[in-house]
């Protein structure tokens, strides 16, 4: 392997430095990592999969199966990279994947000695005694290829969406073409091809052609982008690699009218004993290093061939300066000048240890036909159209037997194929290379041999779904691209069926590789799930609020003072609510305004409760279900006007509640005239609770009428100079005003009202000793004292229903003799000495393991009590009360007395204060 002086299309004028597995190396811009070690005389960069046997590259583009590399180090380190695909750049260092120390000498090549006992399949039967898990670890270690970075990943990555009326998906001879004629018709043409090179090998033929192509106002031509997903209605995926010191890729989304497919083709090897070796590449690939980079891949060259496409690549390395021999299994092989043709013949194997160093001939019907020395072998076994985003897009591919091989059939979208991707005419010969003996590959990056195929046969795995997951053929990085074919006609003929028959296994996006970086764009750390702020969350942070996500929120959980402990913060801030006031903002809490002279009748069909009887400034609480009866939020409604009404629902079921009305009132009930307004971010409220909120709120001033005020009631005034809604409700079991201002006066009332009870101890508390309080109350949490089973009657709310006479969503549900069983989940209190863990079973006797009765929905220590407290969800429960049972977590046991939730202020005297 060597450099020419001449020819190629890179720039030889600079010289570029990169390492290879820690030796200094030099190439030239236009060079990718493999033309570049290829010209250094480097034929050995890689260790096999399974067996770690020596391997080379053997292709010229995505299609590669044995040189995977990792660039890079440290956490920017990128592993499992093509070295075909990789742009060769200054300082450039890489790395060869699974060998160790190196791939001239790796430890694991001692896999090669275990080969007999490695073939297909072997992990499913060797490791099925004593036990898959004493053989895991080690296999688990032995798996992969290259290793993971560790630490955040550097890279930035963005998405982008991308609209077209015709999308072009190769850069090539026919992909140009396409993009012309379509952009002399006026169309939005895009142009994208995964090469850095537009054009390939013709880069300088098409050169004006392209430049033709880049002044056109309507075309946008993309290099290093492969689109690698085609989806329904036009819609494709792609990404595009970057240079500079801004993001490294771009994912594309794309809506395109019409997609022309000019992917081209890929070159099928040949399969023969030692076709793996180090020098034996695809004739194809020879060709690209030959006129694109200017690299003569061997001195002495074996062109072998089933076909005539391989003819042409003999005859320009022979021009280069090679001895050629062509090796022909078609008899009628013509003869050419200046190369020795064997006619009729086939490799019947190759020789030499870190490189090909020969190849053994034979006639068609086995005999002996003599050894070549070689130092390289240029293989040729057909062509394969790359049909993946073909097929993805829904299109049908079928076998062309004439041309043996698959090609585009029809397509169920403005999809068109052109170039080598629509097939060419060939004269094939599929009957040699057919029953290889000895190690002869058939897929290359995952180490399947022929054999295994036959293996695969021999037990009936005939599907080649099948046959996939049982050799592991076409899996990994390469899926299959240089080795589905291949094996296919390998288990035809096996199995005594066609190709068409056989048939081939689904193409699934992405076909080329992906960095899940691209995936996931800007979605990452604080971006992967964005939680929505308070608009007084400053506020918060600045008086040492620590914040936990609630409902997609970031809420604070609790205020600890200096060194206080996270459980004493909690303790101390239920107490001041219970014998003062304290502070919580509900801003979270969704807020949805429903308008219309039938929001009434709307609402009555959405709640258990009913709303149209409620009195303007009046407030009730309520359940709302999903159609099989289910408790799916709950909340409290305020009526506004007489055709205005505002609904609460819970932190997180803000957008699916308002989501949900909206469903309904649209598909079900078109003809109510109401409309249905989320007004969640427009509202800021602050809710004052415990026995010295009224004091409080009177001190920061507001013109409502506290004396005659009562609970569950609203008011419209001002509060601390704001204009501001008032609303009588509790989730702590004390009084308590919430008052909502515009969202910019959050902070401004948040100041006022904690300087207003600054003379009352006033304290800011968060959602745990919330959580607590309610816990102390029996009130339930939707989504943790409920599960998607529950019906209002389990959590002793069965009189709403009972009472209201029209219909609402879920009542007929709630009519099943499932939904009427006397043993269904009740929500019930523990009382225990020892604090019950959450999720804790109760048992139906004392057996481990039994029949779970239930288990516990919420657990907390009540400040209020001195003592643990406790709900459950409890079989037959509200008939239990007094009983004692046993419960068990975790291999702990505990006993608790049943009773009634709600043991602090049952009679809620504290709450209408």
């Amino acid at each position: 392997m060597k450099r020419l002086a001449t020819g190629g299309l890179i720039d030889r004028s600079r010289t570029l430095t990169f390492t290879f597995n820690g030796e200094r190396l030099t190439g030239h811009p236009g060079d990718t990592l493999a033309s570049a070690l290829l010209a250094n005389g480097r034929c050995l960069v890689a260790r096999s999969f399974k067996y770690h046997r020596p391997r080379g590259i053997v292709a010229a583009g995505v299609e590669e199966p044995n040189a995977l590399v990792t660039i890079g180090t440290g956490a920017s380190a990128i592993p499992n990279l093509k070295a075909t695909e990789v742009p060769l750049v200054e300082g450039l260092i890489a790395t060869s994947v699974n060998c160790w120390p190196g791939p001239r000498f790796d430890l694991r090549s001692v896999h090669q000695w275990a080969a007999p006992l490695l073939g297909a399949a072997f992990y499913y039967k060797t490791f099925i005694w004593p036990n898959w898990h004493v053989f895991e670890g080690p296999i688990r270690r032995a798996a992969g290829l290259g290793t993971a970075p560790e630490g955040s990943d550097p890279d930035r990555y963005i998405h982008q969406h991308l609209r077209c009326d015709v999308l072009v998906v190769g850069g090539g001879t026919a992909g140009l073409a396409a993009a012309a004629e379509a952009a002399a018709s006026r169309q939005s043409v895009v142009l994208m091809e995964q090469d850095f090179a537009l054009g390939g090998v013709a880069a300088g033929a098409l050169g004006a052609r392209v430049a033709a192509l880049a002044t056109l106002p309507n075309v946008r031509l993309f290099t290093r982008t492969t689109v690698f997903g085609y989806y329904d209605h036009g819609a494709l995926a792609a990404v595009e690699q970057l240079s500079g010191d801004g993001p490294a890729q771009r994912l594309w989304k794309i809506r395109a009218g019409r997609v022309v497919l000019a992917t081209g083709a890929i070159e099928r090897p040949l399969v023969f004993a030692g076709n793996d070796r180090p020098g034996v590449m695809l004739a194809s690939a020879m060709r690209v290093y030959l006129q694109r980079f200017g690299v003569l891949c061997g001195q002495r060259i074996v062109v072998a061939t089933n076909n005539d496409s391989a003819a042409d690549v003999a005859v320009a390395l022979r021009d280069a300066g090679a001895q050629v021999t062509l090796v022909d299994a078609r008899p009628h092989a013509a003869p050419i000048p200046g190369i020795d043709v064997r006619a009729g013949a086939i490799i019947a194997g190759a020789t030499g240890g870190w490189r090909v160093a020969g190849v053994r001939l034979a006639t068609r019907d086995g005999r002996n036909a003599g050894h070549i020395r070689c130092d390289a072998v240029a293989m040729s076994g057909g062509w394969s159209p790359t049909l993946h985003l073909f097929s993805q897009s829904g299109g049908q591919v079928r076998y062309d037997a004439n041309r043996a091989m698959f090609v585009a059939g029809d397509a169920v979208q403005p999809v068109s194929v052109g170039g080598g991707a629509a097939g060419f005419d060939l004269d094939i010969d599929l009957s040699a290379y057919t029953t290889p003996s000895g190690k002869a590959f058939v897929d290359f990056a995952n180490d399947v041999l022929a054999s295994d195929i036959g293996v695969a046969a021999q037990e009936n795995y005939v599907s080649v779904e099948h046959l996939k997951r049982y050799t592991t053929l076409g899996m990994g990085v390469d899926q299959g691209k240089t080795s589905n074919v291949n094996g296919l006609m390998l288990l035809g003929e096996r199995t005594t069926r066609a190709p068409e028959t056989v048939g081939t296994t689904r193409f699934r996006p992405p076909y080329t590789p992906v960095t899940l970086g691209a995936i996931a764009g800007p979605g990452v750390g604080a971006m992967y799930h964005p939680l929505r702020h308070l608009p007084a969350h400053d506020w918060h942070a600045a008086h040492g609020a620590l914040f936990e996500e609630h409902g997609g929120w970031a809420r604070p959980t609790v205020y600890p003072r200096h060194g206080e402990g996270w459980e004493q913060a909690v303790l101390r801030e239920v107490r001041t609510v219970r014998a003062g006031v304290g502070l919580f903002d509900s801003s979270s809490l969704g807020k949805i305004e429903v308008i219309g002279a039938d929001a009434g009748t709307f609402l009555d069909r959405i709640y258990v409760g009913t709303a149209s009887t409620l009195r303007i400034g009046s407030a009730r609480y309520g359940l709302m279900l999903n159609e099989q009866g289910v408790i799916i939020d709950d909340g409290v409604f305020v009526r506004l006007a007489d055709d205005q009404y505002l609904v609460h629902t819970t932190s997180g079921g803000a957008d699916r509640i308002a989501a949900m009305m909206e469903e309904w009132r649209q598909c079900e009930w078109p003809s109510l005239d109401v409309a249905i307004v989320p007004v969640t971010p427009d509202w800021a409220t602050w809710t004052l609770s415990g026995p010295k909120a009224g004091a409080v709120l009177a001190r920061a001033g507001t013109d409502i009428d506290l004396a005659s005020f009562p609970h569950m009631t609203w008011r419209i005034g001002t509060v601390a100079g704001l204009p501001a809604r008032v609303l009588r409700a509790s989730f702590t079991g004390e009084a308590s005003y919430e008052i909502s201002v515009a969202a910019d006066h959050a902070t401004a009332l948040g100041e006022a009202l904690a300087l207003a009870g600054t003379a009352d101890g006033l304290t800011p508390y968060g959602i745990e000793a919330l959580m607590t309080m309610r816990i102390e109350k029996g009130f339930i949490h939707v989504g943790v004292d409920t599960d998607g089973t529950t019906l209002p009657g389990d959590v002793g709310m069965a009189g709403g229903v009972v009472r209201k006479s029209s219909d609402f969503i879920g009542r007929r549900s709630l009519a099943r003799a499932d939904a009427v069983r006397p043993d269904r989940l009740q929500l019930v209190g523990l009382a225990s000495d020892a604090l019950l863990p959450v999720g804790a079973h109760i048992l139906a006797g004392d057996a481990v393991p039994g029949d779970s009765h239930g288990h516990v929905s919420s657990s907390a220590w009540s400040p209020s009590l001195d003592r643990p407290i406790a709900l459950a969800m409890l079989r037959a429960g509200r008939s239990r009360l007094g009983e004692t049972v046993t419960l068990y977590d975790m291999g702990r046991r505990f006993r608790a007395a049943v009773i009634a939730p709600g043991v602090y202020d049952p009679a809620g005297e504290r709450l209408r204060g």
